[in-house]
């Protein structure tokens, strides 16, 4: 009987362990419940929002203005485009602003006054043969005994010629944009017929020459670029083929080239206090304007008439502003189509 007594003991005893055992291990679903699913993500949860308690909704209604910082971003666009636009200016702005100037109108073969020694265009102060190598149309040659131009080739004409011999002729004609303002009566040009003068003659002008490389403002580049020093070099110009912004009546910004010297009302080619200074100066030049308080201070060729939309074909009424500019500071333009290169001769 004893047996049977202590086998009972045991079995109860195993009962009541395993029971404890089951209270005191935690539970299997435990393990998954979202409270401690949360306490367990919590560490990570500052990584995503700066809240890391049970209010990811406010977090997330918050994380507009901080996701609206965006706002920045559209600055660099702003800026980049801002800084653009000073990208051009340094080139026009290294050079002074002249502002109403009164600009006549002048052209390759014209004749203004076959009585004067400058009133001819069939050459220029810096080109004997400007007409002829303008063109390429030889039709006689002026004779030497000519006051303008004696011994250069006529015939050429930026414009509409007439007659020969000594009855040739060349008027201007209206030019517009339907061709680039280009000549509508003679063959393409050879040289840039955006063209323009300037009161200073660089190496006919004695007092011009001799103090170009003090006032022209691209000398000194100019020697550097070129390895030599022209200075004293008679056949050589700094201002030949050098470009010119010029703004219009119609308020059109076009370029050009100097090609000539002018206008001038005596025989000075040497007006380096208007042509070179920062202080709008009127032009030393009294004459060939209709303006009662300034003298005309530019020619201008048909093509650069019509860009800038002056009211006359061939008056002394229209006013620009203009300044120098570096050829790299010239944009795409008709003016582009044709450049003139060529040097003194």
């Amino acid at each position: 009987m004893t047996t049977p007594i202590m086998a009972v003991l045991i079995l109860l005893v195993g009962v009541l362990t395993s029971g404890c055992a089951a209270e005191s291990a935690p539970s299997p679903s435990a393990s998954t419940s979202p409270s401690s699913a949360s306490a367990e993500a919590a560490p990570a949860t500052p990584k995503a929002s700066p809240s890391p308690s049970s209010a990811p909704a406010a977090a997330q209604v918050e994380e507009p203005a901080p996701a609206a910082v965006p706002a920045p971003e559209a600055a660099p666009a702003t800026v980049a485009v801002a800084a653009a636009e000073p990208a051009a200016a340094p080139a026009a702005s290294k050079y002074p602003l002249h502002t109403n100037i009164v600009s006549t109108t002048f052209w390759v073969g014209e004749i203004f006054n076959a009585n004067l020694a400058d009133g001819s265009q069939v050459c220029s102060t810096y080109n004997g043969q400007w007409a002829f190598q303008h063109t390429g149309i030889n039709a006689g040659t002026t004779p030497g005994s000519a006051s303008g131009c004696p011994g250069s080739i006529y015939g050429g004409c930026d414009g509409v010629s007439s007659g020969s011999g000594s009855s040739f002729a060349c008027a201007t004609e209206a030019r517009d944009a339907s061709n680039g303002y280009f000549p509508k009566n003679q063959p393409t040009p050879l040289e840039n017929p955006f063209y323009l003068d300037l009161p200073y003659d660089d190496i006919n002008d004695s007092v011009a020459f001799q103090q170009r490389c003090q006032v022209i403002p691209w000398a000194a580049a100019d020697n550097a670029a070129t390895g030599v020093d022209h200075c004293a070099d008679g056949n050589y110009s700094y201002m030949k083929n050098h470009w010119v912004q010029m703004t219009g009546p119609n308020g059109n910004v076009c370029y050009g080239q100097i090609e000539d010297a002018g206008p001038s009302s005596g025989s000075e080619y040497h007006d380096a206090n208007y042509v070179f200074g920062a202080a709008e100066a009127r032009p030393a030049n009294t004459d060939f304007s209709a303006d009662g308080t300034q003298g005309a201070g530019m020619d201008v060729s048909p093509a650069l008439n019509g860009c800038l939309g002056f009211a006359e074909l061939d008056g002394s009424g229209d006013h620009v502003s203009w300044r120098f500019v570096d050829r790299a500071a010239v944009p795409a333009g008709p003016w582009l189509n044709v450049e003139t290169t060529s040097g003194v001769s």
